[in-house]
C-alpha cells in the first residue's frame, strides 16, 4: 500500500507572501505526518509542545488528545488517507479542502469517504487552533458519522 504524499508545490499560490507560504507549509507538514504517514511520534515531538485548541467537539483537546484519538482510529482504519485538494491562506489562518477515505481502493473515488474543510490558526510558527467541517459522502460514512458524532470530547465552542 502506498502512502499519499501531499504535493505542496502543486497547491501553493504565487500571491502568498513568505509568512503565508511558511504557515501553509507548516499545516501541510502536520497533515502529512498525522493523516497520511500516521507518524504520531513525529507529530507529538514537533507540534505537541504548546497549547492547541481543538474546536471539533468530537476530538479531545490538545495535540496529545488528537494523537491518542487518531492512534485508535487508524488502528481500526489503517488505510485512512487525506488527499488535499486546495489550500487557502488568509493571514494567520490556513484552510485545507480535502477528500478523506478509509480504504486504499476508495482513493480518488468522489463517491466514497468524507469531504473535509479544516482550518488552523498559526501563531509564530505554531499550530494553536483547529476547526473543521466534515461531510460524509456515502451511506457507510454517514452511518459512521451518526454513531460517533454525538460524543463531546472537549468543552471548546465551535467558533
Amino acid at each position: 500500500m502506498t502512502v499519499q504524499k501531499i504535493d505542496f508545490n502543486a497547491l501553493k499560490r504565487p500571491h502568498w507572501n513568505q509568512t503565508q507560504e511558511q504557515n501553509a507549509n507548516l499545516v501541510i507538514d502536520f497533515v502529512q505526518g498525522i493523516m497520511n504517514d500516521h507518524d504520531f511520534e513525529y507529530i507529538t515531538e514537533t507540534f505537541g509542545k504548546h497549547n492547541y485548541v481543538q474546536h471539533n467537539r468530537n476530538m479531545p483537546d490538545g495535540i496529545d488528545g488528537l494523537v491518542g484519538y487518531l492512534k485508535k482510529f487508524v488502528k481500526n482504519f489503517p488505510e485512512f488517507n487525506y488527499d488535499v485538494k486546495k489550500i487557502i491562506v488568509d493571514g494567520d489562518m490556513v484552510s485545507l479542502h480535502s477528500h478523506a477515505t478509509l480504504k486504499h481502493k476508495h482513493r480518488g473515488n468522489q463517491e466514497k469517504g468524507f469531504n473535509i474543510i479544516d482550518t488552523w490558526r498559526v501563531d509564530n510558527g505554531k499550530l494553536v487552533e483547529h476547526w473543521d467541517a466534515v461531510q460524509a459522502i456515502d451511506l457507510p460514512m454517514r452511518l459512521y458519522a451518526t454513531f460517533v458524532g454525538g460524543r463531546k470530547m472537549n468543552k471548546n465552542g465551535f467558533f
